[in-house]
């Protein structure tokens, strides 16, 4: 009777501990989040049920461990067996376990292969990391652009008190999809190892320099989904959100002819002279997008890794010198190469407000006509 006590007390708080999880169906913080696409779901209901087997095995195995702890303990003057090998014993311990281990399989199998299906996509859209920020490239409409963390530095070193809820989440650009259709996305890296990770999407692909990887998702209700970068790629990895958008068919159709006039007009902005007032109002958009999470928005740097623009020879020397580094970096540092991420008038622009902010004073300006003459310089 006293055994069947201590059963029954066990199996009670088993049930006291699961039940809560059980009835939420595993929709809780503790847990992955279920996802608004086919994999994501797949990913949560293979993920439940090798959870539900898991949770039947400690039932079983502890309940035989602590079965025998109670009824055969040596203050009960239970004697142990004296025997050293079962053959039929051995037997069943290895075929259990390799049966369970196939019909685990089976369906995380199925999972995977699904996963990895990237045929017959509606859109395709290049992912690339960089340090730190994501290049989203529409591949079907000829659409690229950046997409940084929009919250202010003095939020994110703690001198304004306030903060959003997604301070660390928020970005200027999201990437912007339709629901209801299947997009591919060939994810790959501009310098060092990265991950694009979105939960709710059931998307986790690395970045790597010199690879593609492929993901696809096909997003069944509009919202805003957010992620992060999952691998260790430099001091601000930690400030290297994504965020996409889901929307509408229609909607999408209007946001691709929008960011169509956008590229058509910066396209023209290229090709005008503008005044150093212009420049100068641009270069700080540009400066403080791009350049501020190393060399900081007043230009001060965090020396050694990242010197300040402040009184460098770089800001204050030759102008040819300061086009070319911003054009093609530096090897050797952390200094990336900004020419295949901005426009000439965004290059005129930061250049011409480095050399005339941040403590600078040079007096000159560059024009869009240099940066043009410096790429061609650049290929020949």
């Amino acid at each position: 009777m006293r055994l069947i006590s201590y059963w029954r007390w066990f199996v009670s708080v088993l049930l006291l501990a699961i039940t809560p999880y059980a009835l939420a169906h595993g929709e809780s913080k503790f847990n992955l989040p279920k996802g608004v696409t086919p994999i994501s779901h797949d990913i949560y209901d293979l993920h439940m049920t090798i959870f539900w087997i898991c949770v039947g095995i400690g039932v079983i195995v502890f309940g035989v461990m602590i079965y025998t702890l109670i009824y055969h303990r040596k203050s009960r003057g239970v004697k142990p067996a004296q025997f050293h090998e079962h053959t039929l014993v051995e037997i069943v311990w290895a075929v259990i376990p390799l049966l369970i281990l196939v019909a685990m399989a089976i369906p995380a199998t199925l999972v995977l292969i699904r996963m990895n299906d990237t045929t017959e996509a509606d859109i395709n859209i290049k992912v690339t990391g960089y340090q730190w920020k994501w290049q989203y490239e529409y591949l079907d409409h000829g659409i690229s652009y950046f997409s940084n963390l929009s919250t202010p530095r003095d939020e994110l070193e703690n001198r304004k008190p306030t903060k959003g809820q997604w301070y660390l989440l928020e970005v200027d650009k999201p990437l912007v999809v339709p629901i209801h259709k299947k997009i591919r996305f060939l994810v790959t890296a501009n310098d060092v190892v990265h991950s694009w990770w979105v939960p709710s999407l059931g998307i986790k692909r690395d970045a790597i320099p010199g690879f593609i990887y492929e993901a696809w998702a096909r997003i069944e209700k509009p919202g805003t989904y957010r992620g992060q970068c999952a691998e260790l790629c430099g001091v601000n990895h930690g400030f290297m959100p994504i965020v996409v958008k889901a929307v509408t068919e229609e909607e999408y159709n209007k946001w691709i002819a929008e960011q169509t006039q956008q590229k058509t007009a910066a396209a023209q902005l290229s090709t005008k002279s503008l005044t150093k007032d212009e420049l100068m109002t641009l270069g700080k958009k540009v400066h403080d997008t791009n350049c501020a999470v190393c060399h900081k928005v007043d230009g001060s740097g965090m020396p050694p890794a990242f010197p300040a623009i402040t009184g460098s020879h770089i800001a204050t020397g030759p102008i040819a010198k300061h086009i070319d580094i911003v054009l093609n970096g530096k090897l050797g540092t952390a200094m990336q190469a900004f020419g295949s991420q901005l426009s000439d008038a965004d290059i005129a622009a930061v250049v011409t407000y480095q050399r005339n902010a941040l403590g600078n004073s040079k007096g000159d300006m560059v024009n869009t006509q240099e940066i043009k003459a410096a790429r061609v310089k650049e290929k020949n």
